[in-house]
Order: C-alpha cells, then structure tokens, then sequence
C-alpha cells in the first residue's frame, strides 16, 4: 500500500488571532507574555476567531485565556499564513492557517491564572522572548513589537506605556 501524500489529504481553512503582549519593567525594559503548550514549545498566546468575532476581540480572549492576563489593543502588527497537517480529527486533515496577531498592552492579572490549553505562562525580557519562541514566525512577531515599542520609547508619555 502507498501512503497517502500529504496534499490529498482533505483541506481545512482556519483563521486565529493572537498578541504580543507587553509590559513596561521599572529599568525601562519591556516582558512579554508566553505560553508553553502540552507538546512543550514557547508560543505567543493565540486562537480560532469566534463567529463575527473581531480580530483584535480574539486576541483580548486569547491573551487572557491562555496567559491569564488581561490587554489592550495597541495596534496590529502582522498576519502569519502557514500550512500543517492536523492529527486531533479522526482523520488527518491538511490546515491553511491565517493568524492576525496584535500589540497589546497588559493591564492586570497574573500568568498563573492561565487556562488548561497551556501548561505555563511566564513574563519573559522581549530578548529572552524572542530566543525561546519556537516559530519564526512568532519571532518575527516579536521583532516587529521590538520596532514598535522603541518607536513608542522615544515618544512623549512613554511611562503611560
């Protein structure tokens, strides 16, 4: 018997939203939140948008689900498009994934409130951060919120951060 190419698998389309959450440290550094799931990688906190549910409301839900903390919207920082092979159905199913992810800022709540999708959520420095994540994509996330939050840095106000 052959096996079954990957590509003759039966398609599905998914769309998720997600966010690089952020917190402003005394020394002027920036902490991300992260997550480590069952199969034990670091990932940006992340899910499946709802029915008419917007984008930038998932990521909110997402972040604090999965991270326990509860953020604002900063602004969008980029979509991640991506392909894998699902084994959680009955029967393999080939994924076309589109993530929008945000830049969000924290406002309360602890990482050790995090739901039971993830084993642990952790403040980590955005340099630490970016070293753990175990996609590139989420890494390239990461750079960008780096951009984003030194641009920020050298603005008025900062400390409202």
């Amino acid at each position: 018997m052959t096996p079954k190419r990957e590509n003759s698998l039966p398609r599905r389309d998914e769309v998720s939203a997600g966010g690089v959450v952020f917190r402003l440290r005394d020394d002027g550094g920036f902490d991300l939140a992260l997550i480590r799931t069952h199969e034990g990688r670091w990932q940006l906190p992340k899910g499946w948008i709802e029915q008419e549910e917007p984008a930038e409301r998932t990521a909110i839900r997402e972040v604090r689900e999965e991270a326990g903390v509860d953020a604002e919207v900063v602004g969008p920082l980029d979509t991640i498009e991506y392909w894998y092979t699902s084994r959680y159905d009955a029967a393999p199913v080939r994924v076309h994934k589109l993530v929008h992810f945000f830049l969000l800022r924290y406002l309360g709540g602890s990482t050790d409130d995090h739901d039971h999708e993830v084993t642990e959520a952790r403040w980590v420095d955005i340099d630490d951060a970016e070293q753990m994540l175990a996609f590139k994509d989420e890494r390239r996330m990461v750079a960008m919120a780096r951009d984003a939050l030194r641009q920020v840095a050298s603005e008025p106000g900062v400390d409202d951060a």
